[in-house]
């Protein structure tokens, strides 16, 4: 029994022809454009990976200076 992938419904979905042509071994004849593509979604990728990552570090900040916030002005109120 044939195993069938996410990636092979999504073909299908997407064109029944295509999904039909892989499957009796045809292979696409724009190969140097599907590997731009590929370059292009590995290098956006990366770059929505930084965005997340400077996110989550302007969060970390924020709430430390919240903290030192509250802190500060609680030593000033018992003091």
């Amino acid at each position: 029994m044939k195993t069938i992938r996410a990636s092979e419904i999504s073909s299908f979905i997407y064109c029944q022809r295509a999904w039909w042509l892989q499957t009796k071994g045809n292979l696409p004849e724009n190969t140097s454009e599907l590997s731009a593509g590929k370059r292009i979604h590995a290098s956006h990728g990366r770059g929505a990976l930084k965005a997340s990552c400077i996110q989550l570090a302007a969060y970390t900040a924020l709430i430390c200076a919240l903290i030192l916030l509250v802190v500060h002005f609680t030593l000033l109120t018992f003091s």
